[in-house]
C-alpha cells in the first residue's frame, strides 16, 4: 500500500473516531430534550392540552432555519427536526398512557385472585367439568 493510502486510511479512522464522539453528544442532547418533553407532557396532561401543537412546532422549525450556519442545508435540518419532535410526540403520548394507568390502578380496589382448586386425586378430569378424560 502507497504511502498516501496509509494517511488516507489514518484520515479517514480519525474522521469516523471524530464522528463517533460527536454521536454520543447528539444522544446525550437528544435525551436531555426528551427529559424536557416529558415535564411538558406532564404540564399539558395536567392542563388537558393536546401533544400535537402545530404553532409550537412551527416555531421550533422557524428557530432551527435561522440559526442554521451550515454546512447541513436547512430543508434537511428541518427534516431531521420533524423526526425528533415526531418522537418526542411519541415519548409524550406513552408517557401520558402510563400515567393514566398508574392513576387508574392507584384508584381501583384490591382485586380478589380466584385460589387455585385442587383435583380430587386420582380423578385426571378437571374438577369443573362433569366428565372425565
Amino acid at each position: 500500500m502507497e504511502r498516501d493510502d496509509e494517511q488516507r486510511l489514518q484520515a479517514l479512522a480519525e474522521c469516523r473516531d471524530r464522528i463517533d464522539e460527536v454521536d454520543l453528544k447528539i444522544l446525550e442532547l437528544l435525551n436531555e430534550r426528551t427529559r424536557a418533553v416529558e415535564q411538558i407532557g406532564l404540564i399539558k396532561q395536567q392542563m388537558s392540552m393536546p401533544i400535537y401543537e402545530p404553532k409550537r412546532e412551527e416555531e421550533v422549525y422557524r428557530n432551527i432555519r435561522e440559526h442554521n450556519q451550515g454546512p447541513m442545508p436547512s430543508d434537511s435540518v428541518k427534516r431531521v427536526f420533524e423526526r425528533i419532535i415526531d418522537e418526542m410526540r411519541q415519548v409524550q403520548r406513552l408517557r401520558m398512557i402510563q400515567r393514566n394507568r398508574d392513576r387508574e390502578s392507584a384508584a381501583a380496589p384490591a382485586t380478589l385472585t380466584p385460589k387455585t382448586v385442587p383435583r380430587p386425586s386420582g380423578s385426571g378430569g378437571d374438577p369443573g367439568c362433569s366428565h372425565n378424560q
